[in-house]
């Protein structure tokens, strides 16, 4: 089949400041943190539904969007998620993790105590296609399922919602809880929700690596100093 190529429908329009754009999506993306302390206070279906869209625009591999998102805030699934979850996690803490991995653990306070999975209103757990429904091949479904699962948290940012990457290992019990098919593997947990009055979290997981140690510049000889300085 030969492709078509039409006059793209809706473009992004240009800032007036672009620079100013993304000065304020940097504020409020630098403020999105790993949350284990929800309000049980109920979030609208819609306000779900519409994080998830925000995830579903991700680019993929072949345009095959190899994910999809289920849903939870049914208190028995949650239930027996948290069950399940706890499982995983005792196990590991126990045997599985290596003191390395526990060290590096500590700073942060976690442990297998996963009440957070009944207390926040929904769960999305996010799952990957191995292929799709129809027996149809996917392409980098897991570079592909990533970047949706950031555009979600992104999108969880945007609407005030806390969240938390949750990836209790393996992660087997999700697929057999929520009857999913042999081709869906469970890639990501989510809790969603309001964040608790009185919010805490680890002093550790506000420290981020500098600009200077994630960024790289390969400019050309005679383009000069084209870095962007902090106002």
């Amino acid at each position: 089949m030969e492709a078509e190529f039409i006059p793209c429908p809706d473009p992004t329009p240009r800032p007036a400041d672009p620079l100013e754009a993304l000065r304020a999506l940097h504020d409020r993306l630098r403020r999105r943190r790993s949350v284990r302390e929800f309000s049980s206070e109920p979030v609208p279906r819609e306000l779900v539904e519409w994080v998830v869209r925000c995830a579903a625009s991700a680019p993929s591999g072949a345009n095959k969007q190899p994910w999809r998102f289920v849903c939870v805030s049914d208190p028995a699934l949650k239930r027996e998620i948290r069950l399940g979850a706890e499982a995983e996690e005792r196990e590991f803490y126990a045997s599985r993790a290596s003191e390395r991995w526990l060290a590096d653990l500590a700073p942060l306070g976690t442990d297998a105590d996963k009440r957070f999975l009944e207390v926040a209103p929904w769960l999305v757990v996010v799952f990957k296609l191995a292929r799709e429904d129809d027996g149809g091949q996917v392409y980098y479904a897991e570079e592909s399922v990533g970047i949706a699962t950031g555009l979600l948290l992104a999108a969880a940012q945007q609407a005030g919602l806390a969240s938390l990457v949750h990836t209790p290992s393996p992660m087997g019990f999700l697929q057999r809880i929520l009857a999913r098919g042999p081709h869906e593997k469970p890639f990501v947990l989510i809790p969603l929700g309001w964040p608790a009055e009185g919010l805490r979290v680890p002093r550790a997981a506000l420290a981020k690596k500098p600009l200077e140690r994630v960024l790289e510049w390969r400019e050309a000889p005679d383009q000069g100093d084209g870095s962007v300085k902090d106002a």
